[in-house]
């Protein structure tokens, strides 16, 4: 009895599901995410280049609601799918260092809007 049910249900959970129709995903915000400077003391001739950084997002309305939290990879490429409109990317610090600043962007429909974010490591 308990199986029959058991199966019923996930019939009925499949066939609630088939009916559903995917949104398209065919316009958001993909883009890079580093840190640097990396070198205390940067010298002629030594390359000193800012490294993919992992870090979290919340995107914001231009009124300055939430829509959405998200995080770049560990590589510092991030992809998400947002509606058509304008926004804020506010990048979030566990401290004061290390910062980014928000950035304002628009998403058009059927385009993905690219963002180079830059985090400042503070060192100097």
């Amino acid at each position: 009895m308990i199986r029959q049910f058991s199966l019923l249900c996930a019939v009925l959970l499949l066939g609630a599901c088939a009916s559903l129709k995917p949104t398209p995903v065919d316009s958001g915000l993909s883009g890079q995410v580093s840190i640097g400077p990396l070198c205390p003391v940067v010298q002629v001739g030594v390359d000193c280049p800012d490294k993919p950084y992992q870090a979290s997002f919340t995107v914001l309305t231009t009124d300055r609601k939430e829509i959405t939290h998200f995080r770049s990879d560990a590589n510092g490429i991030f992809e998400i799918a947002l509606p058509p409109g304008d926004y804020i990317l506010r990048p979030e610090s566990p401290n004061s260092l290390p910062f980014a600043p928000e950035q304002l962007f628009s998403v058009v429909a059927g385009q993905f809007t690219r963002l180079i974010v830059i985090y400042d490591s503070g060192i100097r």
